[in-house]
C-alpha cells in the first residue's frame, strides 16, 4: 500500500519541447520539399538564381503571408475568415478615394489600416459576440465588403497616389531585401512570439482543442477570440496597404480568390483545419514552398489558371493527407 501510495505517475508532455514544437516532422518534410523546388526552379530556369529575380519571388507571397500568420491563429483557435481578401478590396477603395481627396501619405496608411481593424472588429462581433459560425459569417461578410467596392468603385480605379506611398510595395530596405520582405520577417517573429510563447498563445491552443474545457478553466473564449478576429482584419489592412502601393492603383477586383490560397498557405503549414494544432514556422515554410511554386511556373511561361488549379489541389492533399493516414492506422490496429 504505502509503495502504490508513494508511486508518482509520470504523464509525458505529448507536445515535447519547445523546439520540437517549432520544428516538427511535418515542419521538417516540408523544409525539405521547399530545397527540392529551389533546386528544381534552379536547373528548370536559367534566371532563377538572379538575386533580383530571387527578390522579386519574394512578392508572390509576402502579403499572403502576412495574412496568414493571423488566419493561423484563429485556424488554431477554431475559426477561420474567408472574409479577408475583400478586406483588402475595401480597405484599398478607402485609400483610393482619400488620396483622391489629397490626403497624404501617413493618412493613407492609416485609413488602410483603420479600415482593416473595422472590419475585423465587425467579424469579431459577429462570431465571438453573437456567437454565430464564422464560415457563414465571414462568407457573408466577405460579399458585403467587396461588394461595397464595387458600388464606390464600379469598373472605375483610383490610381492617383503620392510618390512616397510607393515605398510600402516597391521599396527596398536595403540591395535585394524589399520593405514588404523585412516586413514579413519581422512579423513572422512577433506572430512566433505571441503563439509560441505567452499565454495569450497558450489559450488559443486551448480553446481550440476543447472550447467547452477552456470556459471551465477561466479561458475568456469570446474575447480571445474577438482579438483574434481583430488581429485578422488589422493584418488584411496592412497587407492592403502593400499591395495598393505595389500596383500603383486600386480596382474593386483586387485580390480576388486570396482568401483560398491563404487558407491553404496556412493548412499546408501543418495547422489543422480543426484546431488546436500548428506553428508560426510551418506557415512560415509553406509561404515560401508557394512563392518558389507560382515564381517557378511563371518563369516557365506557365499560363495563371494552371497555378490556380495547382493551388486548389493542394489544399485538398494537405487537408486529405492527415485524415487518410489517420483512419488508415486506426483500421491496422
Amino acid at each position: 500500500m504505502n509503495d502504490v501510495a508513494t508511486t508518482k505517475r509520470v504523464i509525458p508532455d505529448r507536445l515535447g519541447t519547445k523546439a520540437s514544437r517549432m520544428l516538427g516532422s511535418w515542419e521538417i518534410l516540408l523544409l525539405g520539399v521547399a530545397v527540392l523546388i529551389f533546386i528544381f526552379n534552379s536547373l528548370a530556369s536559367p534566371y532563377f538564381l538572379n538575386a533580383w529575380n530571387l527578390s522579386d519571388a519574394t512578392f508572390n507571397f509576402t502579403e499572403k503571408a502576412m495574412i496568414a500568420f493571423a488566419m493561423a491563429l484563429l485556424v488554431i483557435a477554431g475559426e477561420i475568415d474567408l472574409s479577408v481578401a475583400a478586406i483588402i478590396a475595401l480597405a484599398s477603395t478607402a485609400m483610393g478615394a482619400a488620396a483622391q481627396a489629397g490626403i497624404g501619405t501617413p493618412g493613407l496608411v492609416t485609413i488602410g489600416i483603420g479600415t482593416g481593424l473595422v472590419c475585423g472588429a465587425f467579424n469579431g462581433l459577429l462570431v465571438a459576440g453573437l456567437r454565430l459560425p464564422s464560415i457563414v459569417v465571414t462568407i457573408g461578410t466577405m460579399s458585403l465588403f467587396r461588394g461595397i467596392s464595387y458600388i464606390v468603385l464600379g469598373d472605375q480605379a483610383y490610381g492617383k497616389y503620392p510618390e512616397s506611398f510607393a515605398y510600402f510595395g516597391q521599396g527596398y530596405v536595403a540591395w535585394v531585401f524589399s520593405f514588404e520582405f523585412v516586413l514579413f520577417i519581422v512579423l513572422a517573429i512577433a506572430f512566433s512570439v505571441l503563439l509560441h510563447a505567452t499565454n495569450f498563445g497558450r489559450q488559443i491552443y486551448v480553446i481550440g482543442n476543447n472550447e467547452f474545457a477552456a470556459r471551465f478553466s477561466g479561458i475568456p473564449v469570446e474575447r480571445v477570440k474577438f482579438i483574434l478576429f481583430l488581429l485578422t482584419g488589422l493584418m488584411a489592412g496592412v497587407a492592403s496597404v502593400c499591395l495598393t502601393s505595389r500596383l500603383g492603383s486600386t480596382r474593386p477586383s483586387i485580390a480576388q480568390g486570396w482568401e483560398l490560397e491563404i487558407v491553404t498557405m496556412v493548412v499546408l503549414g501543418g495547422v489543422s483545419i480543426l484546431g488546436g494544432a500548428g506553428t508560426i514556422a510551418g506557415v512560415v515554410i509553406a509561404a515560401f514552398v508557394m512563392g518558389l511554386v507560382t515564381f517557378g511556373l511563371g518563369l516557365l511561361n506557365v499560363p495563371g489558371i494552371v497555378m490556380s488549379i495547382f493551388v486548389g489541389l493542394l489544399l485538398i492533399i494537405t487537408i486529405a493527407v492527415p485524415i487518410i493516414t489517420r483512419r488508415i492506422r486506426e483500421m491496422s490496429r
